[in-house]
């Protein structure tokens, strides 16, 4: 059925699943999964699908999934308060040198990313000192930190101060970028490291511990939700929003760093500006909507609340997108959180090889190496395509298209 510039999905004793999706590709296991997410008891109104939806574990990323007295700690997802933050600078391309490898080195050598999987050796993607500016914004955040792991101590064994400032692997990454009058933009892309994941699993195993009784009867296991009022609800509304913290503190380290080294390879002075938002889009946090007071899970999606500045990606050969929100209701004020996967990352490294992955990104100063090829541009979908699936939600400001990009 269709309605306004979304489709309506429906099955029986389910809420309705309003998608922006015309002209995207949804996969049939992602349409299910919505479903099911749906079924819930504690849905409001209905789910809002974004154009960039794909499988996820629960529930689908690319969702906005609106609840009232109950909290799914799965549809948050383990890398909590993951998001966005974008700076324009006042250099042009012309300020940048011909080459754009020292750059890059510069990058990586400024910002911990990767993963060493070896006990023997230090974690690469960790610091082994961590600067002065990293203690910083650490401070800010021990406080809180101190009163989640009273409670839960097994988080005191997670990478949390070490991460701070930190890039971690798969889709994160550190971008220069152009827009449409040739400014330099840095753009960069993560969110609560190795404590965030922690704390997200931590609390799905609680929920499913919790709901043992019941969990049989749920669509999904891991669509195991804490009650409101409840003693795991309200330390999961704690540690959710301290790991939400911990992802902004932990954009606003790398942003200065990146910063920095951008100001040692191109030696004329330059100024910035946050035109974009630190924004999350993996994340829960209360909104009034229709009316009502509700919290609203955004398992990779952003708020574009009307005139609220965002950032939509596309894939590490694509361009990506400064957006300004409509303010649709309907979407629960949301937009897309980039492009979105179109295969998993298992099969775009069986399908793509090293030269098609240099083919890809011929006009990138980035990593073209076995171990990136998962994040191939043809592995997401085409990001004009989602776009154009989400005119009412969002109005383009900037376009943009990266010449460096470091990943981990």
């Amino acid at each position: 059925m269709k309605q306004n510039d979304f489709d309506v999905l429906k099955a029986q004793h389910s809420a309705p699943v309003k998608m922006w999706t015309h002209g995207v590709p949804v996969e049939p296991e992602a349409r299910e999964q919505l479903l099911n997410t749906a079924k819930m008891p504690f849905i409001f109104k209905h789910l809002a699908v974004m154009p960039d939806v794909h499988l996820g574990k629960g529930s689908t990323i690319g969702s906005v999934i609106p609840t009232k007295g109950a909290i799914i700690p799965a549809a948050v997802g383990v890398d909590i308060g993951c998001g966005m933050i974008a700076v324009r600078t006042s250099l042009l391309a012309g300020d940048l040198p011909d080459n754009l490898h020292g750059l890059r080195s510069a990058i990586e050598q400024a910002v911990p990313h990767g993963r060493t999987n070896t006990r023997s050796r230090r974690d690469k993607g960790a610091w082994e000192k961590t600067p002065d500016e990293v203690d910083n914004h650490w401070r800010q955040l021990a406080p809180r930190f101190k009163r989640l792991t009273d409670k839960y101590p097994q988080l005191l064994k997670t990478n949390n101060h070490q991460h701070l400032g930190t890039l971690g692997t798969g889709n994160h990454f550190i971008e220069i970028c152009l827009d449409e009058q040739q400014r330099v933009w840095v753009m960069l892309h993560s969110g609560s490291r190795g404590v965030g994941n922690a704390i997200g699993n931590v609390f799905i195993a609680l929920a499913q511990k919790d709901m043992q009784q019941h969990i049989a009867n749920l669509p999904d296991r891991n669509l195991a939700y804490f009650q409101e009022g409840s003693r795991h609800y309200n330390d999961y509304i704690e540690a959710v929003e301290w790991a939400q913290d911990f992802a902004r503190h932990n954009r606003e380290a790398m942003m200065s760093r990146v910063l920095a080294a951008l100001s040692r390879i191109v030696p004329k002075p330059f100024l910035t500006q946050q035109e974009a938002v630190n924004c999350h889009h993996n994340y829960v946090q209360k909104e009034r909507h229709f009316g009502e007071e509700v919290l609203v899970t955004r398992k990779g999606a952003v708020s574009a609340q009307k005139g609220e500045m965002g950032i939509i990606p596309g894939s590490m050969g694509a361009k990506s997108f400064i957006v300004r929100g409509l303010g649709n209701e309907e979407s629960f004020c949301s937009c897309s959180h980039g492009a979105g996967r179109v295969m998993s990352r298992t099969a775009a490294k069986k399908r793509f090889t090293v030269a098609d992955q240099i083919r890809a990104t011929a006009h990138v100063e980035c990593r073209k190496d076995n171990e990136v090829i998962d994040e191939i541009p043809m592995a997401y979908k085409d990001i004009d395509a989602v776009m154009a699936a989400q005119a009412s939600l969002v109005e383009i400001v900037h376009t943009l298209r990266q010449v460096v990009c470091v990943k981990g």
